[in-house]
């Protein structure tokens, strides 16, 4: 193993022994000569999954993470085929931790910082803490500097800079070295808090519930696996025979009943069921007998499938049968897996461990604070003074009324401004503050009030639950926007300062003691591009404040219903101290699902909320218990 504090120098050295020795080890797995191909591996991957968070590697981090993630997915497949039917639980434990290394470290090392600033109350690592911090931002300024003088064509390159960049590099990295060394020396608890090491299997089932299970998957661009484990009994493991571009393929056709371009409720298509059952069959099928007799499914995944709430998988095959009265009400006799489980989203099963390891929150901290109807323009505040009625819908349609989302792509100018209104978050800040039994008119901000300042100034650590209900937005959808961000109203409206965005940078100085923020917005549940973590950007920068689940968004909701959903699981956990929050999302998923969904003013159905695009669009990404 390498010392975590090596010099620079040392590091690369390593990086290019352990890429040598995994490329041999391809080439005897691929000559038949498995035994040696195994013990070249053995000697690899270690090392490399210890550099891989080595972000400023002068190796160059993207060649550094694609040698990385080809050598440790050969070395899990060859395990795999090797592996006899008793040794299938020996390969899952021995390999289980892998799969931290390939999905990455950025969300559990945004998890162990917020869980470290909880113990660093001694003042002399306080202050190292905050020394190591700024070094690492330093080291980061300076190489991206670096590298961009780099990128210059030879001719207009300042060589003299190059070497004097390398050199402020190399003398800032052996300062973090000594920082960190002494931090490890002095605070090894909260050394290890800063730089999580993966998960083992044992260490993630010391951290499970008796009536969890953990699902670990990885969908590589060769081999995709899936890992189980339970409180009890032997860890299973299997190797799914589909790419990460397979599954993207297989979730964005379901999405595409989950999200349609339709204005109308009768134009919603049909779910593919079909689909839906492969994917079950494909993804948890084989590892069945580990979490089955769990009632609460704790899942760490990449790619495209952290955007596919897995509740909407049937667990058996199934005809759809006609509607017997009102539209989708035949949804309600399937077998999907949120009638029986649970399920949270977790970024890694380092992120699982860490949150499971935070101190207890705070006693006497009130029930919420909320944010929503923000007001972008003064064209908007002038509309919103008009409180005009809203159209009535066409003759013989019911309009599908989703939550709007922004719409910039086409535009010259994609100002704050461009983004259209949110009205109806207002009434649903108002119906979760009355499921709370908390005075609305004390703890929202609503319309001007939903501003940037309004959030900065608040001291947030006095919530257990923070919501944002607006508009959440990744970068380059605004003109000058290099970050996820939230949409806030306009300094023009308010009249105060900043620019109206809470952005990822902004969020990370927060600092909560939430058991929930609720970010009722479109976006915030999207990853950031190709193989992204289940948790978007503005999750991460959550974690790192200070929460400890986020409920987000996969797709533009209908509004009444997604009011009806978030109000219903606040006021079940309201009732019971003891739900958790995975299962008061589960009961108020299905309470929706078998409610009598959308009436008219005579209380008659007019369609339900059966078909999942209306009441699977949450996802808790966190700590469900």
């Amino acid at each position: 193993m390498i010392p975590q504090n090596h010099p620079l120098d040392s590091r690369k050295s390593h990086f290019y022994y352990a890429t040598a020795e995994g490329y041999r080890a391809l080439g005897l797995a691929l000559a038949g000569r498995n035994a040696e191909a195994l013990q070249a591996y053995r000697a690899a991957v270690p090392v490399l999954a210890l550099l891989s968070g080595d972000d400023e590697s002068t190796a160059g981090p993207g060649r550094h993470r694609r040698h990385t993630v080809r050598i440790i997915e050969a070395d899990i497949s060859l395990r795999a085929r090797l592996a006899g039917t008793d040794d299938v639980a020996a390969v899952a434990t021995e390999t289980f931790g892998l799969a931290d290394t390939l999905r990455g470290r950025s969300v559990a090392s945004a998890l162990a910082a917020s869980s470290a600033r909880g113990v660093s109350q001694d003042p002399v690592l306080a202050a190292l803490a905050r020394r190591e911090q700024d070094l690492r931002k330093e080291i980061a300024a300076t190489f991206g500097l670096l590298n961009s003088v780099l990128a210059l064509p030879a001719t207009d390159r300042d060589d003299a800079r190059v070497g004097a960049l390398r050199d402020q590099v190399a003398r800032l990295r052996d300062d973090h070295g000594k920082v960190r060394l002494e931090i490890g020396v002095r605070f090894p608890a909260y050394a290890d808090l800063i730089d999580p090491k993966p998960a083992t299997a044992e260490q993630v089932r010391a951290a499970l519930r008796p009536d969890e299970a953990f699902i670990s998957f990885y969908f590589g661009a060769e081999k995709s696996f899936v890992w189980a484990l339970s409180k009890i009994g032997p860890a299973t493991f299997a190797v799914i025979p589909a790419t990460a571009g397979d599954i993207e393929a297989k979730v964005k056709t379901l999405r595409e009943a989950l999200e349609p371009n339709v204005t109308s409720v009768s134009d919603i298509p049909a779910f593919d069921l079909a689909l839906a059952s492969e994917l079950y069959t494909l993804l948890l099928k084989p590892i069945e007998a580990t979490w089955r007799p769990a009632r609460n499914l704790v899942v760490a995944t990449n790619g495209a499938l952290g955007l596919l709430p897995l509740g909407v998988l049937p667990t058996a095959p199934v005809t759809m049968p006609a509607d017997a009265g009102a539209a989708f009400a035949a949804y309600r006799g399937l077998p999907w897996l949120a009638r029986t489980h649970a399920v949270s989203l977790m970024p890694s099963a380092a992120a699982f461990r860490t949150l499971r390891q935070l101190s207890a929150s705070t006693p006497g901290r009130q029930p919420l604070i909320g944010f929503g109807d923000p007001v972008f323009s003064t064209e908007q505040a002038a509309e919103a003074l008009k409180n005009a009625p809203p159209t009535p819908p066409a003759s013989g349609s019911t309009p599908l009324e989703r939550r709007s989302a922004p719409q910039t792509a086409g535009l010259a100018n994609a100002t704050l401004g461009s983004l259209p209104a949110l009205p109806d978050t207002a009434d649903e800040l108002r119906s979760v503050a009355a499921a709370l039994k908390t005075d609305g008119n004390k703890v929202l901000n609503l319309g001007k009030a939903a501003s940037e300042e309004n959030v900065t100034q608040t001291d947030l650590s006095k919530y257990r639950v923070v919501a944002f209900a607006t508009h959440g937005l990744v970068a380059g959808e605004l003109d000058g926007l290099h970050q996820p961000a939230l949409a806030l109203s306009a300094p023009s409206v308010t009249g105060g300062s900043g620019d109206g965005l809470l952005t990822l940078e902004k969020i990370l100085a927060l600092k909560l003691d939430a058991d929930w923020v609720v970010l009722s917005a479109c976006n915030t549940g999207a990853g950031d591009g190709a193989g992204a973590e289940a948790a978007s950007g503005l999750g991460r920068a959550f974690f790192y404040a200070g929460t400890r689940a986020i409920l987000v968004t996969n797709w533009s909701v209908h509004s009444q219903s997604a009011r009806d959903l978030v109000t219903d699981l606040f006021r079940r956990q309201a009732a019971d101290s003891k739900l958790s929050r995975a299962e008061a999302l589960r009961e108020a998923m299905t309470g929706l699902m078998d409610g009598p969904g959308f009436t008219d003013d005579k209380g008659k159905t007019v369609f339900t909320y059966a078909h999942p695009l209306f009441w699977a669009p949450y996802s808790l990404i966190g700590d469900g218990g």
